[in-house]
């Protein structure tokens, strides 16, 4: 008994002085074991978090027949949004291995490319996974439902794509837009 009321006191004199980060919500990352994102996103929602796992449709191909499948963009990780001193509502769901952190301290994403990737696949604007760019033309989107998001201009197939980069997971997604609205960094 003596334990848990010094655990406590503790605690409640740790938190007194949090910062608003702690208080208020941001989008971070939780990295998901192997092929686990979508039942994590199932129990995130059962337990009221806001989380955000993007798909992208893919056709698979077998002997006897064709399957449109939807997979994860990024796989291995779910966005959450949520205040950092509520972090154990994802720590604690089965599957997730932990929340993409820097000296210690989960990093937030900013809000900007959260919201460009939900408009994007709300869009329906046709988006898969890209390997990591870093290096390349970097374009700007001057109107759609991007408008205003940076990447890598990338020509396949007499179209053109941006590759978006999340930098802090060292991820990236292309997608397909027209030439005339972009513009050059």
């Amino acid at each position: 008994m003596m334990i848990t009321s010094s655990i406590l006191e503790r605690n409640e004199r740790e938190t007194a002085h949090l910062p608003t980060q702690f208080e208020e919500p941001h989008w971070y990352v939780a990295h998901t074991s192997a092929n686990h994102e979508k039942r994590v996103t199932q129990q995130l929602q059962e337990r009221l978090v806001e989380n955000f796992l993007p798909l992208y449709d893919s056709v698979r191909r077998w002997k006897d027949r064709r399957m449109k499948l939807q997979l994860p963009l990024f796989p291995g990780y779910v966005f959450v949004r949520l205040p950092l001193c509520e972090r154990l509502k994802v720590l604690q769901v089965p599957g997730v291995a932990r929340l993409i952190s820097f000296n210690g301290l989960p990093a937030a994403l900013p809000d900007k490319e959260i919201e460009a990737l939900r408009t994007g696949l709300a869009a329906q604007l046709r988006t898969e996974p890209h390997p990591y760019l870093t290096v390349g033309r970097r374009v700007r989107v001057k109107r759609g439902p991007l408008e205003g998001i940076e990447g890598i201009l990338i020509r396949k197939k007499k179209g053109c794509r941006v590759v978006i980069s999340l930098n802090l997971i060292m991820r990236s997604a292309a997608v397909e837009v027209e030439a005339a609205d972009l513009e050059r960094i």
